[in-house]
C-alpha cells in the first residue's frame, strides 16, 4: 500500500510537470491531482524538489528496462548488444509520433532542463548495462579487450546521436535511408569490438 501510494505520487507529479511545468506545479496541485491530503505527499517526499528527483529516476528507470532485460537473456554477448542497438533504432524508425513518445518516455517531459537531467541519468544506466555486456564478451572472448575501453563511449554517442536524427532531419541529405544509416552504426560497432581479436 505505502509503495503504491508512493507510486501514484510520482505518476500524477510526472504529468502536471510535463503539463504545467515543474516551476508552475505546486505541492497542493499534486496533492489535489491525486486525491490524497498534503500531509500524505509530505510522508512521502519532503518537498517538490525531491518529488521532481523521483520523477527523473523512475522516467530514466523506464527508458532502460528492455536493456536490462535483454543484459539478463541468455544469448551471447553479441547479440545481446546487437539486439539492445537494433531496438533503439527500431524504435526511431516508427513512423507515429505517439508510439515513438510511448517508448521514450522522457521526451514526455517538455521542459528541455528536466529532459537534459533524465538523458543523463539514462545514458549513465546504460553505460553500466552496455559496460556488463562487452564485460561479458570479453569473458567469453567475443570481443577485443583492448578495444572494449574506447567503444562504451562511441556507442552511448552513437545513440544519444540516432536519438537527435528524429527531431533534426538533415540526415536525408547524404542519400541514404534512416534504416541504412541505423544497420551500418551497428555493424560498425560490432566489427569495432571483434578486430583484431585474438580469442
Amino acid at each position: 500500500m505505502v509503495s503504491k501510494t508512493r507510486d501514484r505520487l510520482i505518476e500524477v507529479a510526472r504529468q502536471l510537470f510535463a503539463r504545467k511545468g515543474v516551476e508552475n506545479t505546486t505541492m497542493l496541485d499534486i496533492a489535489n491531482a491525486s486525491e490524497k491530503g498534503r500531509r500524505t505527499i509530505y510522508t512521502y517526499f519532503k518537498n517538490k524538489r525531491e518529488i521532481h528527483r523521483a520523477v527523473i529516476e523512475r522516467e530514466s528507470e523506464q527508458a532502460v528496462k528492455a536493456e536490462r532485460d535483454i543484459r539478463e537473456g541468455s544469448q551471447s554477448a553479441r547479440e545481446k548488444l546487437e539486439k539492445i542497438l537494433r531496438a533503439r533504432f527500431d524504435i526511431l524508425l516508427c513512423p507515429t509520433a505517439p508510439r515513438y513518445l510511448d517508448n521514450f518516455p522522457w521526451l514526455n517531459l517538455l521542459e528541455g532542463k528536466r529532459v537534459g537531467k533524465i538523458r543523463r541519468l539514462t545514458s549513465l544506466k546504460e553505460i553500466q548495462i552496455l559496460s556488463d555486456i562487452l564485460q561479458e564478451g570479453v569473458d567469453n572472448g567475443e570481443f577485443n579487450a583492448n578495444l572494449v575501453p574506447h567503444v562504451v563511449p562511441m556507442i552511448v554517442m552513437i545513440m544519444l546521436g540516432v536519438d537527435n536524427t528524429v527531431t533534426h532531419p538533415e540526415i536525408d541529405v547524404l542519400g541514404i535511408s534512416r534504416r541504412e544509416t541505423f544497420d551500418h552504426a551497428v555493424e560498425f560497432v560490432l566489427e569495432s569490438l571483434t578486430a583484431n581479436n585474438q580469442s
